[in-house]
């Protein structure tokens, strides 16, 4: 039998202690955050900026201003999750915080535009200077809030279906219309408007577009497309046919030189074409899902 070998006290205690050292030095420091991860929250808090001063550009008067800053509020919201997922810094208070950004730049911020531009701005005049009635602009009113509430049901149901499991054909829909597609599609009048300068050149069409019932009728429509459960169209997912590449490619261009040209009416027409789109979306989504029953049906239950 092999003798038992004693090792001194103090060699024992010294390995011990020096493992425990490196455990401690490769432990992570959790009241240490990295930089990078404020970036994705200081974009989502610029596109609130933007927003806020969307509103208060409106309330001035400074219509084409206000459009602008919503812009910037738009190419932020789409840049932010990206920016998250790149540095790796995704986290719940982000999320959140992106919901909320949502809410107040496509859902007051264009509703508080309407509201302003529908009555006259701070005048509360219409284009041939008569005074608009003080119960229409309360009607206006209650229109925008009703906008602005349809937005915040909308996101507030696509943060509880994040977590639900979906039908293989909605993968390239949305239930009902994208809070920054409703933004998109309530401000297409007023776009158009301010891009033909149509005071100048088409006086009934301008009075047409700013008048508070074309307003109305924008706010109560696109309000119930954001809150309805109708399929809309979604790019996330969408693929192109490599022989389809050069005509993709060429209608970009063509795209691209539009908006260089004239912006913000190639902005205008192409929001009344997404309006458009949304019977189309519903045709090609009841196929999509009529293909899939029958699929579903064919296929045997194990």
């Amino acid at each position: 039998m092999r003798p038992y070998r004693r090792f001194p006290k103090d060699i024992v205690m010294s390995k011990f202690r020096m493992r425990g050292k490196r455990r401690r030095g490769k432990s992570p420091r959790h009241d240490i955050v990295p930089l990078r991860t404020m970036l994705p929250n200081l974009i989502t808090s610029i596109a609130a900026c933007a927003g806020i001063t969307s509103i208060s550009l409106a309330s001035e008067g400074r219509f084409r201003h206000a459009l602008v800053a919503l812009l910037v509020a738009c190419v932020c919201d789409g840049i932010d999750g990206r920016v998250a997922r790149l540095l790796k810094a995704s986290s719940k208070l982000g999320a959140e915080l992106d919901s909320l950004a949502d809410f107040v730049n496509f859902g007051v911020a264009p509703a508080m535009f309407m509201y302003f531009w529908m009555t006259g701005g701070p005048t509360h005049q219409y284009l041939d200077g008569a005074k608009v009635a003080p119960q229409l602009i309360r009607l206006v009113l209650g229109c925008s809030l009703f906008y602005a509430l349809c937005d915040c049901f909308r996101l507030a149901r696509f943060n509880t279906m994040l977590e639900q499991e979906t039908a293989p054909y909605w993968r390239n829909y949305f239930t009902g219309v994208p809070a920054p597609g409703g933004c998109w599609m309530v401000l297409t009048p007023a776009i158009i408007s301010l891009a033909l300068d149509a005071k100048e050149t088409a006086p009934q069409f301008a009075a047409f577009l700013r008048s508070p019932w074309t307003g109305i009728f924008m706010l109560l429509f696109v309000g119930s497309l954001m809150a309805s459960r109708l399929p809309t169209i979604s790019l996330k997912h969408l693929h192109v046919k490599r022989g389809s590449m050069p005509f993709v490619l060429a209608s970009l261009l063509l795209l691209i030189a539009l908006f260089v040209s004239n912006f913000w009416l190639t902005l205008g027409v192409l929001g009344a074409l997404y309006i458009l789109t949304v019977p189309i979306s519903g045709f090609f989504f009841l196929k999509a899902k009529a293909k899939y029953d029958i699929h579903s049906s064919d296929t045997p239950n194990l």
